[in-house]
């Protein structure tokens, strides 16, 4: 069991190494037959405000003129605002503690 742990952390760790932040943006628009459209909406849910043109940059080749590398903040907001368009947002369990 242990041993399934460390290759597996191994190997995520060599993937994670050769794909880009762009590279993992490009795969999950593929995957998940995003358009542009969705992925600026996916963005608005978590209020990442990007252009329409920006985005599009980031999706370019990496040795087109005008390519853009996708910082951790892109992607992390993405991967956040995914979730909540795949799952809907959380309810809010919260009691407030009323003092008696």
């Amino acid at each position: 069991m242990l041993l399934a742990a460390i290759v597996l952390h191994l190997i995520i760790k060599t993937i994670n190494a050769m794909l880009s932040n762009n590279d993992i943006l490009k795969k999950l628009r593929v995957a998940l037959s995003l358009r542009n459209e969705d992925i600026l909406a996916i963005l608005k849910l978590v209020e990442f405000d990007i252009s329409k043109g920006a985005l599009g940059d980031l999706f370019r080749n990496p040795d087109h003129p005008g390519y853009v590398e996708a910082g951790d903040q892109v992607l992390r907001n993405f991967l956040n605002g995914l979730i909540i368009y795949k799952r809907g947002k959380l309810p809010d369990n919260r009691q407030e503690k009323n003092p008696e």
